[in-house]
């Protein structure tokens, strides 16, 4: 796997019409062009902000991204032993929703407690569990954009919230996937990235 950080400055943002989600998704998109028309995504990225005349867009691939038309992109190889450790710090962009039972329609998780008890009760399903009592959930919103579709514009709207903690892994394989392929709905559009930091137990 490949780390990158895509760097833009004000100029960057302006020269890609950086308005909204969706032109984040295309601008990052545009870094990965299809070998094959039937070749599907395989790389994860966050924004990660910034403030008036920068911003930075953190990306997971597969594959090393090409060089932008604009911006500057820093990319270096994820090592095998990073995956290796049993205790990390995390943070994580989420589309939380859950699906109804009888209409199997997807429904947002609302409420920061709500949005805590979605989260625990996902990880282990995902290779690991987290600390319940330094779970922290931020920046939630919802984020919306109009987008081309078989010659029609359709408006999507997705819920985010941001998880930040600490994690425990308790199955290895099934982690390392979640890492390499990403977590939860929506991860054209920036969701799914498990930001890692390796840790010592008594951190």
């Amino acid at each position: 796997m490949i780390a990158s950080i895509l760097k833009l400055n004000r100029n960057d943002c302006k020269n890609i019409q950086l308005k909204d989600v969706y032109s984040l998704h295309k601008a990052v998109y545009s870094l990965f062009p299809k070998q094959k028309e039937e070749d599907t995504r395989d790389f994860l990225f966050a924004d990660k902000g910034g403030d008036f005349n920068h911003r930075k867009i953190l990306i997971l691939s597969e594959r090393k991204p090409a060089v932008p038309e604009y911006g500057e992109i820093i990319s270096k190889v994820v090592p095998e032993s990073f995956l290796e450790c049993d205790y990390y710090g995390f943070e994580i962009i989420l589309n939380p929703v859950t699906k109804n039972g009888l209409t199997k329609n997807t429904m947002p998780v609302k409420g920061t407690e709500n949005l805590k008890d979605w989260f625990i009760k996902k990880t282990p399903n995902l290779g690991f569990i987290v600390e319940p009592a330094g779970l922290q959930v931020c920046r939630i919103s919802v984020l919306s954009f109009e987008r081309e579709k078989e010659g029609k514009t359709i408006r999507q709207t997705h819920g985010s919230a941001t998880f930040i903690g600490k994690l425990t892994v308790v199955d290895r394989p099934i982690f390392k996937e979640s890492f390499k392929h990403g977590i939860g709905r929506a991860k054209g559009f920036g969701f799914g990235l498990l930001q890692l930091v390796p840790l010592k137990k008594d951190n």
